[in-house]
């Protein structure tokens, strides 16, 4: 019974267990066919491997290119390539000038006639910039391109008013962005456009190339003269600037851009220009947290004289 294993309990049948040990095969690397022996081996070759270890430095360089040209190397470029992407201009090029004293009909000066005269002049730069759009947007027209405009600048104070961040970057480029978001953190602002007082109007026109000729962007200048409302309270809820009642007219000259080359290229707020005769604005108030006040060590010297007199009396 000790030689003999049961394999099936229920007829109880005994099976040697000489016949249960299964053969050992021991794995080789040798192929089970020896035919072509000498042909497989000759299928492999050797590939002499690099030594990282050996100075380079030493050699002369025509040795240094014998060897690469063996291995099949490519020299090494001293300079990585990065792919980057420009999808704004850096500021505005050619600035628009306005005439001193736009929007006042009374105002007449010797340098506004000149700079009248100037912008005449100029012109031809700006016909010639629209041309230059055309070439890219067939159906671009300056009048439709003001309403367009309208509703780009609307859009973009609206959102930065709802600190809709996704949405402002939509319409506003990447230069314009950090000005529009400086100094408001932390504060509640109110605007409101309330109506045009002036349509807006196309009133200077440049295109440039950025790296390469074909890369061209497009620059326009829209004048708004508009009636606003706005307010900006602080974050204790403290009246900044402006006011939610009373109701301004603003003279504006806003600055779009256009990434022409790019076919999903769209008109966006670039900037702002502000003339050099525009009265200076006040800046607003700033507001902190009073500090609290530490409390004053009590003044002992009156204790230490009295002190002083009673020892002197006993």
């Amino acid at each position: 019974m000790a030689n003999c294993i049961i394999a099936k309990m229920g007829n109880l049948r005994l099976i040697p267990a000489a016949i249960m040990v299964q053969t050992h095969r021991t794995t080789t690397s040798k192929h089970w066919n020896p035919k072509y022996k000498k042909l497989r081996k000759e299928k492999f070759l050797k590939v002499p491997f690099h030594d990282f270890n050996e100075d380079t430095d030493s050699l002369p360089e025509e040795k240094v290119r014998q060897k690469m040209k063996e291995r099949g190397l490519l020299p090494p470029r001293p300079w990585v390539e990065r792919p980057f992407y420009i999808s704004s201009t850096g500021g505005v090029f050619e600035g628009y000038i306005p005439p001193e004293g736009d929007g006042k009909a009374s105002v007449v000066s010797t340098t506004r006639a000149k700079q009248t005269v100037q912008l005449l002049e100029k012109k031809s730069k700006s016909m010639m910039a629209i041309r230059k759009i055309k070439s890219f947007d067939e159906d671009f027209d300056t009048k439709g391109f003001c309403q367009l405009a309208q509703d780009i600048y609307i859009k973009a104070h609206d959102s930065l008013v709802n600190k809709d961040k996704h949405l402002l970057r939509t319409v506003v480029t990447e230069k314009a962005y950090p000005e529009f978001m400086h100094n408001s953190i932390g504060k509640t602002i109110r605007w409101k456009f309330l109506e045009s007082l002036e349509p807006p109007r196309v009133v200077h026109a440049r295109c440039t190339d950025v790296i390469s000729k074909e890369n061209i962007f497009a620059q326009l200048t829209v004048r708004f003269h508009t009636r606003q409302q706005l307010s900006v309270y602080d974050r204790f809820g403290r009246l900044l600037h402006g006011s939610e009642i009373l109701a301004k007219d603003v003279l504006e000259y806003v600055v779009f851009e256009k990434h022409l080359s790019n076919v999903y290229g769209s008109w966006r707020v670039h900037g702002k220009i502000i003339p050099d005769w525009a009265p200076p604005k006040d800046p607003s108030k700033l507001t902190r947290v009073k500090p609290e006040e530490k409390p004053v060590p009590p003044d002992n010297s009156e204790n230490e004289k009295g002190s002083e007199a009673l020892l002197a009396n006993e």
